[in-house]
């Protein structure tokens, strides 16, 4: 099985863990500031940048991801859309993906897990990729289990698959970025990517 955190616009790796099945989303366990809980990775026509979605008393100690609310005192959610219009608009999937994903850059959301939550259902059901189950309550590792929740964590081998980015004419592949980066360059053929990517043994 594949502990997880509640990622926002989850890496390629993530993703290609939820292809594989057995997936479980941990919303009991503490916010971990400046990590994939809140910030994501996407590629720009000067390279990678990280966009993060603010959070309200970051600072509080052992705070679960189920409790943690947003805060829309700076407008990071047009900051963020207006990121991915400018990257992804010349990709060969963007158009066809795009309003699916405009609204979750208008609506304001309290919780930041159920933005995550909302989003992380949307992409699945675009790239149809199977849906994570979600504990509300911390998660206990057992025998066997990827407990991907911690920065270090050991999980089953990841090699990126390369795919043409959408400014490969001037940048080397840079890998695991946000999936939207795989979605909006291969679109349906964006799983066939993600099975070569992870190996479980």
């Amino acid at each position: 099985m594949f502990l997880l955190p509640l990622a926002y616009l989850p890496s390629v790796r993530y993703f290609a863990c939820l292809l594989q099945g057995g997936c479980v989303v941990d919303l009991g366990e503490h916010f971990i500031k400046r990590s994939e809980r809140n910030r994501t990775r996407i590629l720009t026509a000067d390279g990678p940048m990280e966009l993060t979605a603010h959070v309200a008393c970051a600072n509080r100690p052992r705070q679960p991801m189920r409790d943690v609310r947003l805060d829309y005192s700076k407008r990071w959610q047009h900051q963020h859309w207006g990121a991915l219009v400018a990257s992804y608009k010349g990709s060969p999937f963007f158009d066809f993906y795009a309003d699916s994903l405009a609204p979750f850059y208008e609506q304001r959301f309290e919780f930041l897990a159920d933005f995550n939550l909302r989003l992380l259902e949307c992409l699945c059901g675009l790239a149809q990729v199977p849906m994570p189950a979600v504990s509300r309550t911390y998660v206990e590792a057992q025998p066997g289990d990827f407990d991907l929740r911690t920065k270090n964590a050991e999980g089953p081998a990841f090699a990126a698959e390369p795919y043409v980015q959408v400014f490969a004419d001037r940048q080397p592949f840079v890998a695991n970025l946000s999936f939207a980066d795989l979605l909006f360059a291969e679109g349906p053929n964006g799983c066939s990517v993600l099975r070569r990517c992870l190996s479980v043994r």
